[in-house]
This record gives C-alpha cells, structure tokens and sequence, in this order.
C-alpha cells in the first residue's frame, strides 16, 4: 500500500531557472545554478524509476507500506530518505535511488565517483549517507511517537532494519575488480540496480528463519505505523539566492538622467477636513486563524502525532507541545 508520494520538486526547478535568468548572476554563478538544476532533476528521475520498481513489486500487497521522500529532523539530525517500505514482519527497508546517466564507480576504498562528460566527479557514498539514515530513524522508532504493535499485549515488537542502494537501470556500476577487492568495501552488497530490487527481496525472504513469523502484525498495524512515520515529514525549504552568495532579490537599477520623469505644472486644490466616522470598539475577539500547531520553544510545525505524544506527557513538558529536535532538552 502506499502511504505517502515524493514531494514536488517543480518549484525548486522553477526557482532555480528564475535565478539563473537574473541580471546580477555572473558566468560562473549561472553555470553552477545550471549544474544543480541538472543535479535536481537527476534526483527526482532516480526516485520516480526506483518508486516505479518498488510499487510494482509491492505497491498492492496489504502486508508492505511504501513511503517516498520522506525528511526527518531529529535531535538536531536530519535525514532525507528517498523511500521506506515496512511490511508485516515489521522489516523496515531504507532504499538510497541514484540516477547516473554516465554511470558510476566504486573503488576498493568505498569511494565513489560519477562521470559527468565522461570526467570522473566524487560523490558521497551512500552506502554511509543510509547508514545515517538508518541511525536517525532507529531513534524516531526508539522515541515513542510511533504505535508499535505489541505481542500478547505486552512486549513491543522491535523494527529489523535494512539498506538497499537502487541505481538507475541504465546506469553502468564500476565495482572493484575480484572478490577480494569488492568484499573489502563494507556494504557494497547492497548496491544493485532498480529493476533487481524485486527479485533481492523474494531471495530475501527465501533465506529468512521461520522463528521469524512470531514478529507477524496484522496489515492495519503495518499500516498504522506507516502513517505515523510519515506524519513526521518536514518539508525541505531552500533559500537558494543565499546558496549561491545573492541577494534575495536582484538590485534596482538607477533610473538614466535621460529617462527622467518631465516636471508637470502644479496645480493648488484647497483642502477640505475630512469627516471621521466614530471608532466603534469590536464585540468579540477575532477568531482565532487555523493552522499547523507549532513547536513551543523553536516555533516549527508539528505533526499530529507530536501532539499527541506530548499531550499523553503533560509532566515531562509542562504541558507544551515541542518538536522532536527540541524535545532533547527535556530529561526523561
């Protein structure tokens, strides 16, 4: 089932080619808008063919929860997971998607490297970038915002966590050469192509103890945990002028001598009092606007379920309501 679709990543698109434009943006300023543009739109046609893989191969089953592009902050710590699945043994799946048109290598030292006009670029592994992700979610897991399911009422079952890197289908992936050399990269095991997430996740199961099946929840329990995850989602915000060293807005421009506005004779209209209506004092307080409730030290939105979880601990936070990252600074 799918719980939660990658934000839209247009606007960012769209802003960025509007700063591209500007008058004040010199060659060199544009031609890096220009690559993260590039890099944006690599980003979002890796995660639209790896989600395609993944719904595909799970999207109808009741027993799977996906979720795209969800951001988490927590405990000051950010995580930016491009999908999650979780199916009814409580496995949660943290899936990286890279989109390499030229394709990618790896070397023995688990560095990574893109090709951009066939010149090798370096590149974040990430292998490590879902090792972090990982960490931040086991604390999400760990902190009591999500409703567990319990066996016979009692002992909270405990979340199995796993990492897969899904590269695009058409990329080509340069491993060390021999057994030796690419066994000495740790986790390079999990980097596979999109199309073989599937057919990775049945040889999964193949392998798995049968001990397991006492971990079974039931599809709403699957379910409810899913939403709750993704009720967490913060929203990515970018000041992209600041990014790149510019003004949020671009400087007027001195109007010429030759351009100014001709003088107009004046001409004198006598002034009249004007006639003041009496202030009358409102009946009522003005209703009070709707939104997102807020975090009560950083001033942030917060989900439902922070509100719930703060709510049900009215002792621990005095009886405010705080995000997760200031939420730290309340002892236990």
């Amino acid at each position: 089932m799918l719980i939660k679709s990658a934000d839209d990543k247009q606007p960012q698109i769209d802003a960025l080619e509007a700063l591209a434009l500007r008058a004040d943006v010199n060659a060199e300023t544009r031609q890096r808008i220009e690559v993260e543009i590039k890099k944006v739109r690599a980003g979002v046609a890796g995660e639209r063919d790896a989600a395609y893989e993944i719904e595909f191969v799970l999207g109808r089953s009741p027993r799977w929860a996906i979720i795209h592009d969800l951001r988490l902050e927590v405990a000051g710590r950010v995580a930016q997971i491009d999908h999650i699945v979780i199916n009814h043994l409580l496995d949660v799946w943290i899936l990286e998607s890279k989109h390499f048109s030229e394709g990618v290598a790896v070397n023995e030292q688990g560095e990574w490297v893109g090709f951009y006009g066939h010149k090798p670029y370096g590149i974040p592994s990430p292998i490590e970038q879902n090792r972090r992700h990982a960490a931040v979610l086991a604390a999400v897991f760990k902190s009591g915002l999500l409703p567990l399911p319990k066996r016979f009422g009692l002992l909270t079952i405990q979340p199995t966590f796993h990492s897969l890197v899904l590269v695009s289908n058409n990329a080509r992936i340069s491993r060390p050469k021999g057994r030796a050399a690419a066994a000495r990269v740790d986790g390079l095991g999990t980097v596979m192509k999109a199309e073989q997430f599937g057919r990775h996740i049945d040889k999964f199961f193949e392998q798995r103890s049968i001990t397991v099946a006492a971990k079974m929840v039931s599809p709403e329990a699957v379910e409810l945990v899913a939403r709750s995850l993704a009720e967490l989602h913060v929203p990515a915000t970018f000041d992209w002028a600041a990014r790149f060293g510019l003004p949020a807005a671009p400087p007027t421009m001195a109007q010429p001598a030759s351009a100014a506005v001709p003088v107009v004779a004046r001409v004198v209209v006598p002034v009249v009092a004007p006639v003041v209506a009496p202030v009358v004092a409102p009946t009522a307080d003005p209703a009070p606007t709707s939104g997102r409730p807020v975090c009560g030290s950083c001033g942030r939105p917060v989900s439902a379920v922070v509100m719930e979880f703060c709510a049900s601990r009215p002792e621990r936070f005095a009886g405010g309501t705080y995000c997760m990252t200031c939420q730290s600074g309340f002892r236990h």
